[in-house]
């Protein structure tokens, strides 16, 4: 197996964790436990492998970045949401603020 095969399993594997992450935070729609820089930290990083693997000819690291970059901009900016929601003092946790779903808190 190749060296590109093989980070590019670890990285479509990765980016599923991190939808792990994504659908908890939907569940909960509350940020605990993790701050949004290291995120932010990755996605950016992860932007950058966008365009390093191409340069290498890494295909298959290529498409397993794209799993982890989205997931990881989905959560970065999934997170900034919640974060703002909670410190402006909003108790409705509903769907997007529409009344839609269940409520929390």
């Amino acid at each position: 197996m190749s060296p590109d095969i093989f980070n590019g399993i670890f990285e479509l594997v990765a980016g599923c964790f991190i939808w792990l992450s994504v659908y908890k935070l939907h569940q909960e729609k509350l940020v605990r436990g993790v701050h949004w820089l290291p995120i932010g930290f990755f996605m950016v990083w992860g932007y950058w492998n966008l365009f390093y693997y191409p340069s290498l000819e890494q295909w298959w690291s290529l498409l397993g970045g794209i799993n982890v970059v989205f997931s990881n901009t989905v959560w970065f900016f999934q997170m900034l949401y919640y974060i703002r929601r909670e410190k402006k003092g909003e108790k409705d946790y509903t769907y997007w603020g529409r009344g839609l779903g269940r409520k929390r808190g």
